[in-house]
Formats: structure tokens, C-alpha cells, sequence
């Protein structure tokens, strides 16, 4: 379908490129991006006009960390319904972890999983392999095969790795065939707790988790870069220790790139609260200052990317004391917004807002056998993965207000939830509109 968005404001941070115009698509592709005064090609002719005034069209989001639930969870989500969540939130491309039940270690899952959510037509989805099998920390699997299958990089997940000559083996290989290994840096002994040691957690009685548990596994990861010289992405920083391990590691020469979760970017060990689940996540909420830190870290570069960490939990994981609790919240529909609130807040502008949601995530991914390099751009001749939003509109964080089979999430505190900036009006996905607010 030909389709034309008139009058808006046309972004794309890849390029640098801001201005008022249309943008034709057809086939599939971006055809023309018509400034004032410019035509649109003579053989285009619009099927369809979507109306951008007092609207920014950006490229479509890129999430590097979103659980879909399937297989083997279906009860706290579904392909169907997170990938509605996704296009409903702007993101039309989006990473899974591994850690499904069973476990996505071998080609045919891999298969499955990428079948099954072509056929609902809506956001890309790019699975993780699992690093080991079964992630159990003993054998690799067959990275080779999973490649061939469609994964795009290798992953324990949450399940820290114990052995850290597995480990070695593991970037070993990665480095010789060019995968990129992802890893959440923390201590497997050190990492049990439920909340960031400190005082809050001692007044809570909630067992603790140390800023040491990243900083020791991001020293070993280093260390094992170094003589391995293999590509790392960091999952999650979560401190302002750890900002300082990464910022000498990139300022050293390794390959590593790292992300952020919007959990930890807005959010600080005192928004538990009185024991309240819905702050239970993974990576644990840490002080006011590391929250600082991460904000700076996103701004100045030495964080690639912001995720929205989507775990959606069923009533039953957070009807539960907080230490017993399922850790997890619904981001995708939020990422996008709380990205808005975060340049305004620190200032850093309208372009990073998008540049860490777009092109920086893409860089992350490299190139994908199979997809297009505009992945994260808009430019002419590029795949039309197209959000379109208002940036002015306030919107509350409500269960009603979400598409996710998950309704929890830590920025809804009261009955009213949060009000944040941006609402998505449209988004394509390869030309076709897989999502048009009503």
C-alpha cells in the first residue's frame, strides 16, 4: 500500500535530519521525504494519508530488551499480544533473551519462535541464543547453528555464570566467529538479594544486593575481553560504579557497548515504597546518585542505548510479599515516552531522546544477514519502519491503558499512574501499518 504522512515534523537522528515534511512510502520502502516546496514523485499516488501536524515521524524504536513469554510462560504473555504492545509503543524492532521454557538452545525453537511472530505482522523480532546449554553453565551450544537459525548475538539471560572458564570458552568462540556476547554483569553469589544494599534495605529487612555483584563480574568480562578480543554488549548497567567501568573500557579500546532499562534511569531504591511489588525488577532499583550517574552515562555517550527491559508478570507473581515476588514490569508502551521525560528532564534534547531508541541500538545489532542496514534510519530508499507520535500529549500509566498481558509496572503508584509526555499515533512496519491509535 502506497502511503503518504503529511505535515510533520521528520527526524532522523542517524543523519541529523530535521525538518518539516512528508514522507511517500511504497512498496514496502520510503520513496520520497518532501521538504517545503518539494514535490513528491509524479508516479506516487497516496492509498492511504495519515495527518502528522503537531506530530514527530521518527524511524521505529529498536528495544534490546523485551520478553515476549513465549514459549513456556504464555500465562504472563503472548506473541500476540506483546507484539500489539510493541507497535503500540512505537517499536517495530525488538531483541528477546533466551530464557523460555524450554530454553531457546537449539535451531528449531529459534525457527519457531521467528515463524510464528511473522506470521502476526507486526513488530521484527531478533532472538538471543542461548550462551549455554539449557543455561546451565556447563556446555556452549551450537552458535553456529543458531546463527544459521536467526539469532543475533548469545545470552545467559538472568543466569549468571559461575564458571568463568566456561565463560572464557564462550567469547573464545564468539570473538573467532564475530558474534556479539550479551551478559547482565553480575556476581552469581553476590547478585541473590531483592533489593540494593543500603540503608532502605536494612530498614526493610530485604536482603541486599551490592553494587560490588556488577563491579566484580564487569572486571572479570574486561579482563576476558582483553585477552580474548571478543564483542561484548553490557545488559543493563545499574550503577555508577559500573558507568565508570564501562567509560574506561570504551575509553581503553574494547569492543563494548552497553544499555540502560527506563527502570533504572527513573527510578531509585526508595520507590519500593512499603514492600511494593510492582518495583521488584531485575536489575534491583539502586540509590538516588546511581540513578544520577546512568542519566549522565546515557547522555554523554558512555551508554548506547535505552531498553524498556519488558517482562510482563501475571496478578499472581506480584500478589506476593515483595522478597517473594516474580521480579519484572510491563515497559514497551513506556519506553517511549519515559525516553521523552528523560531529555527533557536532563536537558539533552529531542535528538539523543530518539538516537538512543533508534540508531544507537541498531549500531549495537550491526548487520543482520537477511534485514536491511536502515534499520534505526529514515532516509530515502530505507525500509519504512515509521513511528508517528505527539510528543505534547499526556498520557496516564493505567492497566486499562496497556496492551501488554502485563498490567504491572512501577510508574503506576496510585490509581491515576504517572503522566507522561508522547503518544503514539501511528507506526509502520516494512510499509504496512501495524498500528494506528483509535
Amino acid at each position: 500500500m502506497n502511503i503518504l504522512i503529511q505535515n510533520g515534523r521528520v527526524i532522523d537522528p542517524a543523519s541529523g535530519f530535521d525538518h518539516a515534511a512528508d514522507v511517500a512510502v511504497a512498496d514496502g520502502h520510503i520513496v520520497a521525504i518532501a521538504k517545503a516546496g518539494e514535490k513528491l514523485p509524479a508516479n506516487f499516488k497516496a492509498e492511504q494519508t495519515i495527518d502528522a501536524k503537531g506530530c514527530i515521524v521518527a524511524p521505529g524504536l529498536v528495544d534490546l530488551q523485551v520478553r515476549l513469554r513465549e514459549p513456556g510462560y504464555e500465562h504472563e504473555g503472548m506473541l500476540a499480544s506483546e507484539l500489539l504492545a510493541a507497535v503500540a509503543g512505537g517499536v517495530t524492532s525488538l531483541v528477546c533473551p533466551p530464557d523460555t521454557d524450554p530454553v531457546l538452545d537449539e535451531p528449531g525453537l529459534i525457527e519457531m519462535l521467528k515463524f510464528r511472530a511473522e506470521k502476526l505482522h507486526r513488530a521484527r523480532v531478533f532472538p538471543l541464543g542461548a550462551l549455554t546449554r539449557g543455561l546451565k553453565g556447563e556446555v556452549l551450544t551450537e552458535m553456529s547453528d543458531l546463527t544459521d537459525a536467526g539469532c543475533v548475538g548469545f545470552s545467559q539471560a538472568e543466569v549468571p555464570l559461575e564458571n568463568t572458564q566456561v565463560l572464557q570458552r564462550a567469547l573464545q568462540y564468539a570473538a573467532t566467529f564475530g558474534y556479539t556476547v550479551w551478559l547482565r554483569p553480575q556476581e552469581m553469589h553476590l547478585g541473590k538479594g531483592v533489593a540494593a544494599s543500603g540503608p532502605l534495605a536494612t530498614r526493610l529487612g530485604l536482603g541486599g544486593v551490592p553494587v560490588a555483584a556488577e563491579t566484580i563480574a564487569l572486571h572479570t568480562i574486561f579482563a576476558l575481553m582483553r585477552s580474548t578480543k571478543a564483542r561484548v554488549h553490557l545488559c543493563r548497567i545499574s550503577s555508577a560504579e559500573g558507568v565508570e567501568l564501562v567509560r574506561a573500557a570504551k575509553k581503553e579500546g574494547l569492543a563494548v557497548t552497553a544499555d540502560v532499562s527506563i527502570n533504572s534511569l527513573h527510578l531509585s531504591d526508595h520507590d519500593i515504597g512499603y514492600f511494593d511489588s510492582r518495583a521488584r525488577v531485575t536489575p534491583v532499583l539502586r540509590q538516588q546518585r546511581d540513578r544520577d550517574a546512568l542519566r549522565v552515562a546515557l547522555a554523554d555517550g558512555t551508554l548506547d542505548a535505552l531498553v524498556s527491559d519488558h517482562t510482563p508478570v501475571d496478578n499472581d507473581g506480584k500478589a506476593l510479599p515483595f522478597a517473594e515476588a516474580e521480579a519484572g514490569a510491563t515497559g514497551l508502551e513506556l519506553l517511549l515516552s519515559l525516553s521523552l521525560k528523560w531529555a527533557h528532564d536532563s536537558k539533552v534534547g529531542l535528538l539523543r531522546a530518539l538516537e538512543v531508541l533508534t540508531s544507537q541500538p541498531a549500531k549495537v545489532l550491526g548487520k543482520i544477514e537477511g534485514q536491511s542496514e536502515s534499520m534505526g534510519q529514515l532516509h530515502v530508499g530505507g525500509v519504512a519502519d515509521l513511528v508517528v507520535f505527539d510528543p505534547t500529549v499526556e498520557w496516564h500509566v493505567t492497566p486499562d491503558a496497556l496492551h501488554s498481558q502485563g498490567k504491572h509496572t512501577p510508574f503506576a503508584f496510585d490509581m491515576t499512574g504517572m503522566s507522561l509526555p508522547g503518544r503514539v499515533k501511528a507506526t509502520l512496519v516494512a510499509g504496512r501499518l501495524a498500528y494506528q491509535a483509535g
